[in-house]
């Protein structure tokens, strides 16, 4: 795990303030819909006690990055969490859990995929 800027840690941390503003569709056809439609999205996040807040930018906590291990031919990918907060407690124990790889055909160098809005 590396607490370092990431180079596709922006486009995480837009993500994460897509979601906690609650713009479902818009993260459902920017990560293709590929794990989690936008209702289950919204399912996920409903389900929550409390309401998501884009964190101020000086509060970000450090993104969890693992690198996954795969065959040579295979995109660089790494497992992502991002602790997600709410304005009833600040850092919340909800986190999303993405998928990152490296993608030649995206604006930014990088494919998003939602795995996952969940307490662990």
């Amino acid at each position: 795990m590396q607490t370092d800027f990431w180079p596709f840690e922006a486009s995480v941390r837009e993500v994460a303030a897509l979601l906690a503003r609650g713009e479902y569709v818009t993260l459902e056809r920017l990560t293709g819909g590929v794990r989690l439609t936008a209702a289950e999205m919204r399912a996920a996040v409903a389900a929550y006690p409390a309401r998501l807040l884009v964190p101020p930018s000086a509060n970000e906590p450090s993104l969890e990055v693992v690198a996954v291990v795969g065959e040579p031919w295979v995109s660089q990918q790494w497992a992502v969490r991002v602790p997600l907060w709410t304005v009833e407690e600040g850092r919340s124990d909800l986190e999303m859990r993405l998928t990152v790889r490296e993608d030649s055909t995206s604006a930014d160098g990088y494919a998003i995929e939602i795995d996952g809005i969940l307490v662990p």
